[in-house]
Formats: C-alpha cells, sequence, structure tokens
C-alpha cells in the first residue's frame, strides 16, 4: 500500500479578485485532519490588518474529487459560453 503525500501547510494556487472592496476567491491544497482537501473560499480584506482573511463561504472536498469538481466547472463554462453569458473570455 503506498501512503499519500500530505502538505505541512495550506498551499494557495489560485486567487483572483471577486469585487472592489478587495475580496478575494482563494483556490488552495491543504491536509486536514489527515485527509487532503481542495479549498475554493471567499476572503475578505481585514481593515486592521489589510490582510486577507478566509470566511465560511466556499466550498472544500477531497483532492479525490477534483476532477469531477473540474469536470462540473467545465460544463458550467461551455454552457454559460453557449447561453451567450460570457463575452469571450471574461466574465461580468
Amino acid at each position: 500500500m503506498t501512503r499519500r503525500h500530505t502538505l505541512d501547510e495550506p498551499l494557495e494556487v489560485d486567487k483572483f479578485w471577486r469585487n472592489r472592496r478587495h475580496d478575494a476567491v482563494v483556490t488552495s491544497l491543504a491536509t486536514f485532519e489527515g485527509k487532503n482537501i481542495v479549498s475554493v473560499r471567499t476572503f475578505v480584506m481585514d481593515k486592521k490588518s489589510g490582510k486577507l482573511v478566509p470566511t465560511r463561504k466556499g466550498l472544500s472536498i477531497l483532492v479525490l474529487r477534483l476532477p469531477e469538481l473540474a469536470k462540473a466547472i467545465n460544463k458550467a463554462l461551455a454552457k454559460a459560453q453557449e447561453l451567450g453569458l460570457l463575452d469571450g473570455e471574461a466574465g461580468e
């Protein structure tokens, strides 16, 4: 049996700004309670420290489910393009 790799600390994979208030959507990989997870979470700017802090808003799932999530996101992207909800590459 092969031992799965774990992460000592969360690894930020991607981040994009959600709005002009400096809220961000952060995608990260982490190990939580011995299980590897992918997290897509809203972060807000803390007014006192000026740093992004995580909120409860978001999704965390086992990394094993990541291919299914990617497939679902790609389907949503294709459908949004088909329906004319996106202009080229940029979202609204």
